[in-house]
């Protein structure tokens, strides 16, 4: 993949998140702080936002999003290494507790 394509992958999944989150937001506001990981102003600034304005913030050559599983220990919960699938739920029950906490210390 050459750097014109991995802009353009770049591009389609920032847009495609921008959408997502504005879809959440309008949708359950409370869900979506918490499935988001943001906070309640950029909450409101995502809602705010026209398609003009999705469409140049898309463009950027940096990913809006971000990985919430940050370390190894939510990795493991969540591929379940060395576990077997009856522990899987709560395996990953766990893991979102674990992430939803570190949200809630940022915000």
């Amino acid at each position: 993949m050459n750097s014109d394509q991995i802009l353009a992958e770049i591009r389609e999944a920032n847009l495609s998140y921008l959408m997502l989150a504005q879809s959440l937001i309008r949708a359950d506001r409370e869900q979506a702080l918490f499935r988001l990981g943001v906070s309640e102003e950029t909450a409101a600034l995502l809602e705010a936002l026209s398609p003009a304005q999705m469409l140049k913030i898309a463009a950027c050559n940096t990913l809006l999003c971000r990985m919430r599983a940050d370390d190894d220990l939510v990795w493991g919960l969540l591929t379940n290494h060395g576990k077997s699938a009856a522990n899987e739920g709560v395996s990953r029950l766990h893991a979102s507790i674990l992430m939803a906490g570190r949200h809630r210390e940022a915000a």
